[in-house]
């Protein structure tokens, strides 16, 4: 697996969102800011079905976010 670090570079300079359950991506986020946008599963000691509906349940809401300049991350819970 690739380090938090290689992950935000390459989203960053990509243009990507990163959809995580890792906190460490949150510290980066509220360290450095956006670009990336991250979209954090919050205690997510879920199944991946469980994962999925939320996203999907979301999907206005996402896609606010990613077109909000002034917000870098985005915290869902189930």
């Amino acid at each position: 697996m690739a380090p938090d670090a290689a992950v935000w570079e390459c989203a960053r300079s990509r243009g990507f969102a990163i959809v995580t359950a890792d906190a460490d991506f949150y510290e980066l986020a509220i360290t450095l800011g956006s670009p990336p946008k991250i979209v954090w599963l919050r205690g997510c000691d879920y199944p991946t079905k469980v994962d999925e509906s939320l996203i999907r349940d979301q999907a206005v809401r996402i896609a606010e976010f990613l077109e909000d300049a002034d917000r870098a991350v985005l915290i869902l819970r189930p």
